[in-house]
């Protein structure tokens, strides 16, 4: 029971920053914008946070400002792409490289420098029940924000009027705009809380995950949260199961690992990914190849044409 326990921790640990990460892109997926910046937005998220974390001693200020950065580097995709109607593929692949690079500079002072991580948040009587309570009520605030998170979003796009406006400039935009809508303002504004969303993946890997910076620390992370939305269907609830799942595979790797199993450890590390491909070959085969992404996603609007 202590190494299922142990293990569950580790998988809630590891799939915590893809949750957060994919609910953010889900918003602006939804919203018709296809953002493939997603990792270098976490990337920065991670320098900015320890960088602000290690500076003022103040954890607080650490994931002010890796939502800030993950919502700067949104609103520079958002000024290209909405602003300019660039490609959107092209424009998310450099704001990706972008940002891995930016973040090795910003961060680069901070290389090796210990912090103390973010503690745990104990629910009082209930965090002493075996087994559950240490899974259900003695976790990081991240944690509870993640799924705080998929609650929020799911009544937002599924009870309230703005949630469906959200949803409809995903579908037709045009549409959207001739009822009156300011689509434009509403992808930016889905932009910037997947930016932010973005960010505060990235402060949890550099401030409770590993409290130190390295370059490249979310390693791929930002891609599987890309694949998760698809996973999911672009449904929050969904995304949940899918970040558990790609969380659990990359855990269960590292321990199958310590115990000695026979396969390049090379081979073992990318099973999380290879994993990522097989699920997404698989719903496609399941939908017969179609998709239920939102129409307009991906699609420029210029309200003038």
């Amino acid at each position: 029971m202590t190494l299922i326990e142990a293990i569950l921790l580790t998988v809630i640990t590891a799939s915590t920053p893809l949750l957060i990460a994919a609910i953010g892109e889900l918003i602006a997926e939804r919203a018709g914008v296809l953002n493939l910046g997603v990792e270098g937005m976490m990337i920065m998220g991670a320098a900015a946070g320890i960088a602000a974390a290690i500076t003022t001693g103040s954890s607080a200020a650490g994931v002010a400002a890796a939502i800030l950065a993950g919502m700067a580097l949104a609103a520079i995709f958002g000024l290209l792409v909405l602003g300019l109607a660039t490609n959107q593929v092209a424009a998310g692949l450099a704001l990706a490289i972008f940002g891995l690079g930016l973040s090795g500079v910003l961060g680069a002072p901070f290389v090796g420098v210990p912090r103390a991580g973010i503690g745990k948040i104990e629910v009082p009587f209930l965090s002493d029940i075996p087994f559950l309570g240490p899974l259900l009520f003695r976790q990081d605030p991240f944690v509870y924000a993640s799924f705080a998170l998929v609650a929020g979003v799911a009544w937002f796009l599924g009870r309230t009027r703005a949630g469906l406006v959200l949803r409809a400039c995903g579908e037709n935009a045009a549409a959207a705009h001739a009822l009156g809508y300011k689509v434009l303002r509403i992808r930016f504004l889905a932009l910037l809380f997947g930016g932010a969303c973005a960010g505060l993946a990235g402060a949890y890997l550099s401030l409770v995950l590993t409290p130190f910076w390295t370059s490249g620390m979310t390693s791929g992370r930002g891609w599987i949260a890309l694949a998760i939305v698809v996973f999911a269907s672009w449904m929050s609830w969904r995304a949940v199961a899918g970040a558990y799942l790609f969380g659990g595979v990359t855990i269960l790797q590292l321990h199958a690992q310590g115990a000695g199993v026979p396969i390049p450890p090379q081979a073992m590390a990318a099973l999380p990914y290879l994993v990522t491909i097989l699920a997404l070959v698989l719903i496609m085969q399941a939908r017969g190849g179609g998709s239920t992404a939102p129409a307009g996603l991906g699609t420029p609007f210029v309200p003038d044409r």
